[in-house]
C-alpha cells in the first residue's frame, strides 16, 4: 500500500521564489530513493503562506529509510532555509476498489 507524506512549509512570501529555485534545483535528487513514486511542490494560491512538498512512496519503511538517511536541500547547499516552520503530514493511500 503506498503511502503520503506531505510538508507543510510556511514561507514567507519574500522567500517563495528562493523556496521554488531550490527544489527545481534538487527536483530529481529522491528519483533514485528505494520505493520513491513521485514528488510535487505546491504553491499556495488562495492568499495562504504554506506551500506543500507531495512525495508518495510504495511504503512506509521506504519513506522512513529516505527520511533517516537523506540531507535537507538547505545543508547540502550551505544556506539558511528560507521556511518559517514545517508540520509533517503522512497518509496511507486508501485502495476503492476497481
Amino acid at each position: 500500500m503506498s503511502v503520503v507524506a506531505i510538508n507543510a512549509l510556511t514561507v514567507p512570501e519574500a522567500a517563495r521564489p528562493e523556496l521554488e529555485k531550490r527544489f527545481a534545483e534538487r527536483k530529481h535528487s529522491v528519483d533514485d530513493a528505494p520505493g520513491f513514486e513521485g514528488f510535487q511542490l505546491l504553491r499556495p494560491v488562495a492568499g495562504g503562506d504554506q506551500y506543500f512538498v507531495y512525495t508518495q512512496w510504495a511504503t512506509r519503511e521506504d519513506f522512513e529509510n529516505w527520511r533517516a538517511n537523506r540531507t535537507s536541500a538547505h545543508e547540502s547547499m550551505g544556506k539558511k532555509p528560507v521556511t518559517e516552520s514545517a508540520n509533517l503530514l503522512e497518509f496511507e493511500v486508501v485502495d476503492l476498489g476497481e
